[in-house]
Order: structure tokens, then C-alpha cells, then sequence
């Protein structure tokens, strides 16, 4: 005997393929869409339908956008470009306020182990704005583990025969960290990139 009858577990179901879903969280996203009056249910399935028919990617940087062009390729200087593996990594950074160039969304790393290599990925479309003229740097932001790290490397050596500047991102111990605790890698590169107070 089936422990869901058949619309509660296809529910369950589809809520457990979401990337840190299991089952019971499932479940409890199920119970409390089962709770929802249907115009709260009804809202909820609208905005995953229409997420899915309006939001795309950028056609300069890829992005997020419900238009043609990001916002941020739109209005931000374009002489600085920040190179990211996923659209939520400009999410991340966009938090920071910091930052006013503009990104390229790089779509993965390079990772020979899964079958990626540098054409699965969007670096072609990074050189040809590159070779449009008006960029002065490159700030490489992929992810500080191994895939990340290759990816940077292999981009920043397509790029400096350009004439472009290719920067990237400190890594180090994080604020809060003790020292006895962080691997050796980031103390190391911590380290090597220290500043002058």
C-alpha cells in the first residue's frame, strides 16, 4: 500500500528533485502547499510558470534578465568586467554594493573529470567583448577550489595577449576564522596576497 495517495506523492516528488531537498523537506513543502487556499496555490504555481516563460539569460553577459539586456549591462561601466561561473554569483556580489563594472557569466568551469572543457563554457563570447576595445580589466571571481582556479588560470592566459588587464580575487582566512583551523591552501594564499596596513 502506497503511503501518499497518488497527487500528494507526485508533489512530493517533484518538491524532492530541488537541489537540498530530501524527502522530508518535501513533504513539509507539500503539507503546507496542500494547506494554501487555491488563490495562494494558484499564485504560487503562476510565478513558476511564469518565471520559466519570462526570465532569460543576457545576451552580453548572461545574466538573469526579463529583457533583451541586464539592467547592469545598461547602466554600468563597461571598461571593468567581473568573470563568474553561475548567474547567482553576480547575485552574491551585487549584495556587496561595492562593485560598478559589469559581469560575464561564464555558465560552469572547466572541469575535465565531468566531460567540461573551455568550448562547454561561455569564454568566446568574453574574448569577443573583449576585442571590442573599450575593457581595461578582467577580474577573475570563479570559486577558489580546483575547477575554479583552472578556469581562471586557462581565461587569464587567452586574455594577456590582449592587452587587457586580468585581476583576481583575494582569498584568505575568513573574518572569524582562527588560524589552527583553516587549510593550509587558503593560509598560504592568504598569506602571499597580505596588504600593507
Amino acid at each position: 500500500m502506497e503511503v501518499f495517495i497518488e497527487p500528494i506523492g507526485r508533489l512530493i516528488n517533484e518538491f524532492s528533485k530541488l537541489p537540498g531537498v530530501g524527502k522530508k523537506t518535501a513533504q513539509r513543502y507539500a503539507y503546507r502547499v496542500i494547506s494554501m487556499s487555491e488563490e495562494e496555490a494558484r499564485a504560487f504555481a503562476d510565478a513558476v510558470v511564469d518565471v520559466k516563460r519570462r526570465v532569460r539569460f543576457c545576451r552580453i553577459c548572461g545574466n538573469f534578465t526579463d529583457e533583451d539586456t541586464c539592467a547592469v549591462c545598461r547602466t554600468r561601466d563597461a571598461s571593468q568586467i567581473c568573470v563568474v561561473k553561475e548567474p547567482k554569483d553576480v547575485i552574491a556580489l551585487e549584495k556587496l554594493h561595492e562593485y560598478q563594472g559589469v559581469y560575464h557569466v561564464l555558465h560552469g568551469v572547466i572541469s575535465p573529470m565531468n566531460g567540461v572543457g573551455p568550448d562547454d563554457i561561455r569564454i568566446k563570447e568574453l574574448l569577443a567583448r573583449l576585442r571590442e576595445g573599450n575593457v581595461k580589466e578582467v577580474i577573475m571571481a570563479t570559486n577558489p577550489d580546483v575547477e575554479g582556479e583552472a578556469t581562471a588560470m586557462y581565461i587569464a592566459k587567452l586574455i594577456k595577449p590582449l592587452g587587457v588587464k586580468v585581476t583576481r580575487i583575494a582569498h584568505g582566512v575568513p573574518v572569524g576564522g582562527e588560524l589552527e583551523y583553516t587549510d593550509e591552501v587558503t593560509l598560504a594564499r592568504a598569506l602571499i596576497e597580505r596588504k600593507e596596513l
